[in-house]
């Protein structure tokens, strides 16, 4: 490994000299900096983001069964109400 690493850094050093231009080490500092990845803040997450536990798919399927029976509910409630409205005025 450290014969691979010694190679790399004598091609570099055989490559900076009075030959290398301006714009070939602007080009080579930027694909250089390129390769490093830069994390962003805005997509981090916290400690407690990582760790929350995610529900599993029965459990996602149950609030959505619970939060539809909510709304059903409501809306029966609602047109017994407009039921009795209408028998009342006749």
């Amino acid at each position: 490994m450290s014969n691979a690493w010694n190679q790399t850094h004598r091609i570099k050093i055989l490559a900076v000299g009075p030959s290398m231009t301006p714009e070939y080490s602007q080009w080579y500092d930027q694909r250089v900096n390129d390769n490093i990845s830069v994390s962003n803040l805005e997509t981090t997450r916290s400690l407690e983001e990582h760790l929350q536990v995610l529900p599993s798919e029965i459990e996602i399927i149950k609030q959505d069964f619970e939060k539809r029976s909510v709304e059903l509910g409501k809306k029966i409630k609602q047109l017994e109400e407009e039921k009795n409205a209408i028998r009342t005025r006749f």
